[in-house]
């Protein structure tokens, strides 16, 4: 894969990758020869069953983009947040990122978002090619599209979280350009912005309509962890929910997965969702467990090995890139104390800064799975949902179950969980322990309505940005100004 993405495609080709991980057992001779990457006209792009399954197996390794899901945009949202300290003062590192100086000519600005978009359009090119086929049968179209969707909606939960203002800012604020027809041809630029309303309200249509024709399970533990299932987006909802601070409909979702009584587990006929029983499991190389409800995973060494810069393994422990700041979550007892089990997922360097080791993979090939949605997330998601709606008995339950699987004698003191607002700085505070190093700080923040707070790294410190800032957000990138004549720029 490539460092960068690349732009400037030809749209009237539809480009036709593989990854080994997503091939089902019913691969025909016409699947097997899009091995490598091939671009095929797009009337013989559908033409069989083998090369629909490819073209929904290249929405996977869209999100797999280094720049996306593939590792950078979680780095970039750790370095905009304030867990990590910076060490690398290259514009490569993403110093321009940590210092909160990111320009709408920065490359990362641009790519981030051209990814996401590439993501969508080959979203929006498979659903336009299912409506008609009959190459496969119904209830084949029926999942292809809703996993379409779902790629669609993480997609624009990325675009709409990075440029544009939080959704408890501002819903009729400037959102991102809602594409939902494909764009095969050149010329098709012009769109304006939607509103943060309006694109959050077609993530949760498609996410909705994932969840009914999506498939409760797959064959294998690894494509249960790497490909969209019901559960999948659920879960994607319940983070939505929380981002709009729709508390009751986070409940609603959250309880899907999540009993409201111990043991905490989705269990249907095919498929388990539920925490590991030691967090190490999770990071330690397995990578698909019952706690994995979505993650990126790198398989083959050949074709999907992400770019050392990219993986998070390097930023956080290798380089590293980042470090954890002495101000921040690092400095929490949990992350030193032996008690607690997620102390063993932070160390000292040589440098005498406290690193992330959660993904250790530090010899190249990188290939640390990236974890996008796992259980614990739902249950914290659930526990502050919760307590804002008045059920404080359900929201400690469910707090005391994740600190107890890294620490089983720990209880929270009364004082910590009695009110709802101990309580909720109590979540608030274990979710900074559990998710650090995600990518889910800064999306914590920002829908609070906080400031950025200052940071001080190798490279300085970087300032304070609070909420009404131009740099509270990313602008919209230079490339997209240049083809977009409708495009308007932040305020």
């Amino acid at each position: 894969m490539n460092s960068t993405y690349k732009t400037g495609f030809n749209w009237k080709v539809i480009v036709v990758s593989f990854i080994p991980f997503l091939g089902l057992s019913a691969c025909n001779d016409d699947f097997l020869d899009t091995v490598p990457q091939t671009a095929i006209e797009e009337s013989e792009a559908f033409s069989t069953e083998g090369k629909i399954l490819a073209q929904v197996n290249n929405l996977y390794r869209q999100l797999q983009n280094p720049t996306l899901y593939g590792g950078r945009y979680i780095v970039f949202n750790e370095q905009r947040a304030d867990e990590f300290g910076q060490n690398d003062g290259n514009a490569a590192a993403g110093s321009a990122v940590w210092n909160q100086s990111v320009a709408s000519t920065n490359d990362f600005a641009n790519n981030v978002w051209s990814a996401a978009y590439t993501a969508i359009n080959s979203a929006n090119i498979l659903l336009s090619a299912l409506e008609d086929t009959d190459v496969i049968t119904e209830e084949t179209k029926a999942f292809y599209m809703a996993e379409a969707k779902y790629v669609r909606a993480l997609s624009y939960l990325c675009l709409v979280q990075t440029y544009a203002r939080p959704y408890t800012y501002d819903p009729d604020g400037l959102g991102v350009p809602l594409r939902l027809s494909p764009i095969r041809t050149s010329g098709h630029n012009n769109l304006a912005r939607s509103t943060v309303a309006e694109v959050y309200d077609q993530i949760l249509q498609d996410l909705d309509e994932a969840e009914t024709e999506l498939p409760e399970s797959y064959p294998t533990a690894l494509l249960n962890t790497s490909r969209a299932h019901k559960a999948t987006a659920i879960a994607l909802k319940s983070r939505v929910y929380l981002l709009q601070g729709d508390y009751p409909n986070v409940v609603s979702e959250s309880s899907k997965l999540v009993p409201s009584t111990m043991p905490y587990q989705y269990v249907t006929s095919t498929i388990t969702h539920e925490l590991e029983t030691d967090i190490a499991t999770v990071f330690g190389g397995s990578y698909t467990g019952p706690e994995a409800i979505f993650s990126i995973p790198f398989i083959n060494s050949t074709t999907e090995t992400p770019p050392t810069q990219s993986s998070l393994a390097f930023n956080y422990l290798g380089q590293p890139i980042i470090f954890m700041a002495a101000a921040g979550i690092a400095s929490d007892p949990a992350l030193n104390s032996p008690e607690d089990s997620r102390s063993l997922l932070v160390t000292t360097n040589a440098n005498n800064q406290k690193v992330l080791t959660k993904f250790s993979i530090t010899v190249a090939p990188f290939r640390d799975y990236v974890p996008v949605i796992r259980y614990a997330e739902i249950m914290l998601n659930y526990a502050e949902a919760a307590a804002n709606t008045g059920d404080l008995t359900l929201g400690a339950q469910l707090l005391q179950a994740v600190r107890n699987r890294a620490n089983p004698s720990h209880v929270f003191a009364d004082a910590a969980v009695n009110t709802t607002d101990a309580l909720l700085n109590t979540i608030w505070k274990e979710r900074r322990i559990e998710l650090v190093g995600e990518g889910h700080r800064l999306g914590d923040l920002q829908r609070r309505g906080l400031t950025l707070p200052a940071k001080v790294g190798a490279i300085g410190t970087a300032p304070a940005v609070n909420p009404g800032a131009s740099n509270y957000i990313w602008p919209i990138p230079s490339g997209e100004s240049a083809t977009n004549n409708l495009i308007v720029e932040n305020p």
